[in-house]
């Protein structure tokens, strides 16, 4: 009988540790489920917010061709600018020896040091230094990129590669600088070499902070392997996209020096990248996607060192090249079953098609650390691509999921805030014209209806509202929450709110058109420059703000009363102050 009730006894403890353990695991999948939730909303954002930027860029190239349109004055105060923006040389480059001759390499410089001709040896020594971060000389620096230009001017608008069944090659999507990426890539897969060939396909360079160390070690791998390492031109290869996303600030920083230098040969180079590359004559490898309007024939005949960059008006073709174009049916061109891209396929493409189309991305923790993988592709002759994922991980491996998740959403809500900022004016007046009864408030319909149709983002407004407003008990939104924990620094305490708002919000394709008005780097340009440039800015983007008011504040913002304004420092004057995380940093202060 004692044993009786000793083996019920061990059935109801058995019993409630299952059912502790189903509490456990079903409370645990619950808990994974909303953060990754709560990951996949914050990449949501991240990735709308990218998209939005990128029809930006189309209305900022749309505003260059306004420019070239209206630019007549402009062209006889400064040829030298119309040339920049349009393309038409005026000169001949510099010599290489005008260049390179006057910058010497000091007996101090401990960095790595290059051997003309290069071999695999240079690129093993820049692999390795780089890994010490120590940082190539400027004189090196120009030698590559001059000797880089040299080739690429013998090479077609597409490279034409073949494989066999003892050659592999392996295909890379973008790296934005990402250098530890194309360090793990050469781990896993070995550095390019006469039996390893690598195709690049664009987008080498922004965003990340060591575009100028990639960019060296793809540039030199390709000059000693020239049949075996392929690159791409991908719209990052733009010396106006640099301008925007950071590629050029890192060169001046690194270079201080001789970065204007590297600035002015680099342009040139980035228009001799090849457009493509063809593998056995089946698969396209091109950045940026194909659609039912590809030509392939027009784009192995046009001058592609004429395309300055991707917002810029495209160079005419000539008169019997355009008749031709007319007259083709140019999607009969493009095979799309045999395309492989950089990009997303066309929405276009019928969908047995389009599933033969294929995105590589090589650049992982793209958006914040531990927000996606990267990869890359290896074909060998018999076409059937195999993928290789991976992500860096030696800033993640000791932090566990909930941290990076926590660290990636405040990222996201931060610059969700910021953009909401940037429309404020707008997004109030669809807030009123919703609130009939001027309560102040809104139902979380009218809310996200608002929202969605200001800004755009096709985001689940939703569940975002507790990270972006407040609600009373009955779950209405008091609609001016939404910017009560940030603000607009004002440079100028005397200018108007709605003038602030609308430079902050254009503030990055003001200052794509400032640089390159500003073709001397040297960041200044003059208040008549700058009252010409904003006149059609302002006519362009149809913004309601009077000329006057921008007279006034760059009369302010110029100093020193020289006449000219430091507009990098004009633009960086405008950012946002989040008031919470002020609040927080305090705190973290008294702590």
């Amino acid at each position: 009988m004692g044993c009786g009730t000793s083996s019920s006894t061990k059935d109801r403890k058995s019993e409630k540790a299952l059912k502790a353990a189903l509490v456990i695991q079903n409370w645990y999948r619950g808990y994974s489920a909303r953060l990754k939730a709560r990951q996949r909303y914050a990449l949501t954002i991240f990735q709308s917010i990218e998209y939005a930027d990128e029809q930006g860029q189309l209305q900022l190239s749309n505003f260059f061709s306004f420019m070239l349109e209206n630019y007549t004055q402009i062209h006889e105060k400064d040829p030298e600018l119309v040339a920049r923006l349009f393309g038409r040389t005026l000169q001949d480059s510099k010599d290489r020896q005008e260049y390179v001759s006057f910058v010497d390499v000091p007996d101090s410089y401990n960095g790595p040091r290059l051997q003309f001709p290069l071999t695999f040896t240079d690129i093993d020594l820049l692999v390795e230094a780089f890994k010490q971060q120590q940082i190539l000389h400027a004189h090196y620096v120009l030698e590559v990129l001059f000797e880089t230009k040299r080739v690429l001017k013998q090479m077609p608008n597409f490279t034409q590669v073949k494989t066999s069944p003892t050659k592999e090659i392996t295909i890379c999507g973008d790296l934005h600088g990402k250098l530890d990426d194309l360090f793990l890539i050469f781990y896993k897969n070995g550095l390019p070499s006469g039996s390893n060939s690598y195709i690049f396909n664009g987008d080498f360079v922004d965003r990340g902070k060591h575009s100028m160390e990639i960019l060296m070690i793809l540039f030199v791998s390709f000059l000693v392997y020239p049949n075996d390492l392929h690159l791409n031109r991908g719209n990052h290869e733009d010396f106006m996209m640099n301008l925007r996303y950071g590629f050029t600030k890192e060169i001046l920083h690194k270079y201080k020096l001789h970065g204007k230098k590297i600035l002015q040969i680099l342009e040139d180079v980035y228009t001799w990248l090849p457009i493509g590359t063809i593998i056995d004559n089946e698969i396209l490898v091109i950045h940026g996607g194909i659609s039912e309007s590809t030509d392939l024939n027009l784009l192995h005949r046009i001058e592609r060192h004429k395309m300055k960059s991707v917002l810029m008006p495209p160079i005419s073709i000539d008169e019997d090249q355009d008749t031709d174009l007319k007259k083709t049916k140019t999607g009969a061109n493009v095979v799309p079953r045999e395309g492989k891209t950089n990009e997303s396929p066309s929405e276009q493409l019928p969908k047995h098609e389009w599933e033969q189309v294929v995105t590589v991305f090589s650049a992982s923790n793209y958006y914040e650390e531990g927000s996606n993988r990267g990869a890359y592709i290896k074909l060998c002759c018999d076409m059937t691509p195999r993928f290789f994922q991976y992500q860096v991980t030696r800033a993640t491996c000791l932090r566990p999921l909930y941290q990076r998740v926590n660290t990636m959403e405040s990222s996201a809500i931060r610059i969700l805030k910021e953009r909401m900022l940037s429309r404020k004016t707008d997004l109030i007046r669809a807030f009123q014209l919703q609130d009939r009864s001027k309560s102040g408030k809104l139902s979380m319909g009218q809310w996200a209806f608002s929202m969605e149709n200001t800004l755009g983002l096709n985001l689940p407004w939703r569940s975002l509202s507790p990270h972006l407003v407040t609600t009373d008990k009955n779950g209405n939104i008091n609609y001016m929450s939404t910017f009560q924990d940030i603000h607009i620094q004002k440079p100028v305490k005397e200018a108007q709110s709605t003038l602030i708002e609308t430079l902050y919000r254009y503030r990055s394709d003001l200052q794509i058109i400032f640089n390159v008005i500003d073709s001397d780097h040297s960041g200044l340009i003059s208040m008549e420059e700058f009252r010409a440039m904003w006149k059609l800015f302002n006519s362009h983007y149809s913004i309601h703000i009077e000329d006057f008011q921008v007279d006034e504040l760059a009369e302010r913002m110029d100093l020193n009363k020289d006449g000219s304004i430091d507009f990098n420092e004009f633009l960086k004057a405008f950012y946002v102050v989040h008031k919470l995380e002020k609040l927080n940093k305090s705190d973290a202060n008294l702590l």
